[in-house]
């Protein structure tokens, strides 16, 4: 049987890598740039909803979310308690975002040359459906 998970995940951690070494300067990591771009296109949220896309616990968005507000790159409105805080990006951050959105975006280009738009759809289509069988949740559409 071919283990798929551990295909994506290794594809996930190259993207990752990558992306990581490009946004060196920036002080941004590729865990955060999901963040980032979820805040840009999403708009703010609370934490809750933050960690329930991002699919991670808690406490790792805690810690994400603390070192991007000492990066100046996002703010917290305090919410009745650490559920409803609502986080969004600053100023500072929306202006950088289309710079940190080429880099992803040439990693995307460099990723997908030779790929047929057609295998591309289905690759889609099949990660979308994997999602789905694993969590019962669609993911957002970048």
């Amino acid at each position: 049987m071919v283990l798929y998970g551990h295909q994506v995940g290794q594809l996930s951690r190259t993207f990752k890598k990558v992306l990581n070494e490009q946004l060196q300067d920036s002080h941004l990591y590729a865990a955060q740039w999901g963040l980032v771009m979820f805040l840009y296109t999403e708009g703010p949220h609370t934490q809750k909803a933050i960690a329930d896309y991002l699919k991670v616990e808690a406490p790792t968005l805690t810690r994400m979310v603390n070192r991007l507000n000492q990066e100046g790159w996002i703010q917290k409105e305090e919410g009745l308690d650490r559920r409803k805080r609502i986080i969004g990006l600053t100023d500072e951050a929306k202006e950088h975002y289309q710079a940190w959105k080429e880099i992803s975006d040439k990693i995307e280009k460099k990723a997908i040359k030779g790929i047929a738009e057609e295998e591309l759809a289905v690759f889609r289509q099949v990660a979308e459906k994997m999602i789905v069988n694993l969590d019962g949740d669609k993911r957002y559409g970048f």
